[in-house]
């Protein structure tokens, strides 16, 4: 039976306990619904139930499809806790509208961890690991931080103790919180390097409290990481103009970077590590510089970065539009600042690098044509002379910098 509701779709969110707990109105939106969705274990929990039944399947979006078929109908879909926290309903909304949705959420397990330990959410970092890398972490591995994580299965806090041990973090508190909010719920802590495996529920979330190891410098977050914090074989942008170059290319969140000649990775990571929200793809050609890159971005908790081995502008073609772009190598390659240029959006921001004389001369070619302005980028380190100190230059920079 059609609806006169816009509002067809609804997303209720279930805690451990069970749709016993759920509202009146929440519990109507299931027996109203032409299609109950859910997860075996959360359909499981409806008993016996006279309408039709459909189980996500993967991928997901063959699911999402047969959903959309039931346009106007009342369908409910069955989520964990806060189907917005990491969950289904950020999915569905890509989707369908929000004027097309009720959304109803139980309390989020980060919520409900936070009450249990006393944390206050807003001053807390939260991240998901399901269906993602561990090394999403490492980005925010900073002394004395509260990380609240969900657990992808069972050996995910194994796995993580593994990880905070090997990243200089082993002396941080870990406890894992099972079946939060049910009749299983069940609380334990260790500290990292000396978690034993022990049996632990598939559903389970994670708090850490981060405690660098006595011996080990932690990484900031700002632009300008030391060069020791990279695999690399020389072609790295050094720290001060790394962090000169991200201060010009201005990293907003959501924002995509093309970091063209990317050596081993470090303005595209640099980026990313700027926001959980921005995205970055690396383009270089040089085959064994790969394994850098993919060495870092595990690292330094950026394995989203999207790698393109390819030698430009060729290898440009058919990437997604950029906001910024890093050129720190190669600019002499005909076409290649003409090519970045068209692909930038209005508003978006190229900054180039060039070391060479005639890499120089074509930066200055190409502002002289398109404008944009440019900087002389000049480093000295002390170094020993002796008994004494002198100082050392680094090879200076030109840098290009232009908005569109």
């Amino acid at each position: 039976m059609a609806i006169e509701n816009k509002k067809w779709l609804s997303v209720i969110g279930i805690g451990e306990g069970g749709v016993g707990e759920l509202s009146p109105g929440a519990r109507g939106f299931i027996d109203r619904a032409s299609l109950v969705v859910g997860g075996k274990r959360h359909l499981a929990m409806l008993g016996e139930c006279p309408q039709p039944q459909l189980v996500w399947a993967s991928p997901i979006e063959s699911s999402i499809a047969s959903i959309l078929k039931y346009r106007g109908n009342p369908v409910c879909v069955l989520a964990s806790g806060d189907p917005l926290c990491y969950g289904i309903g950020v999915t569905l909304l890509r989707y369908v509208s929000i004027s097309e949705m009720t959304i109803i959420p139980a309390p989020s397990t980060f919520s409900l961890a936070c009450a249990r330990l006393g944390w206050t959410l807003t001053e807390v970092e939260t991240v998901s690991l399901c269906g993602r890398s561990p090394d999403f972490l490492a980005a925010i591995l900073t002394p004395n931080a509260k990380l609240l994580v969900l657990s992808a299965d069972a050996d995910t806090p194994q796995i993580v103790a593994n990880l905070l041990t090997q990243r200089g973090y082993g002396d941080s508190r870990m406890t894992v919180l099972e079946h939060l909010g049910g009749e299983r719920e069940r609380i334990s802590s260790d500290i990292a390097r000396l978690r034993a495996k022990t049996d632990v529920a598939a559903l389970n979330a994670i708090a850490i409290e981060c405690r660098i190891d006595a011996d080990k410098t932690p990484l900031n977050r700002l632009p300008g990481l030391p060069e020791s914090a990279f695999h690399h074989d020389g072609q790295i942008t050094k720290r001060e103009v790394r962090a000169i170059a991200l201060a010009a290319l201005a990293p907003m969140p959501g924002e995509l970077l093309w970091d063209v000649g990317a050596g081993c990775g470090s303005i595209g990571i640099e980026w990313l590590r700027s926001h959980p929200r921005c995205r970055a793809i690396a383009i270089e050609q040089h085959a064994h510089r790969l394994h850098f890159i993919t060495d870092n971005m595990s690292a330094l908790g950026t394995p989203h970065l999207q790698i393109v081995q390819g030698k430009a502008p060729e290898a440009l073609a058919d990437l997604a539009t950029p906001d910024a772009i890093f050129i720190g190598g190669g600019v002499t390659a005909p076409g290649l600042l003409d090519t970045c240029w068209t692909a930038l959006r209005s508003g978006g921001r190229l900054v180039a690098n060039a070391v060479t004389v005639e890499s120089e001369l074509e930066l200055l070619r190409w502002q002289q044509q398109h404008g944009g302005e440019l900087n002389r980028i000049a480093i000295q380190r002390t170094q020993n002379i002796g008994g004494f100190l002198g100082w050392k230059p680094l090879i200076p920079v030109t840098q290009l910098v232009a908005f569109k």
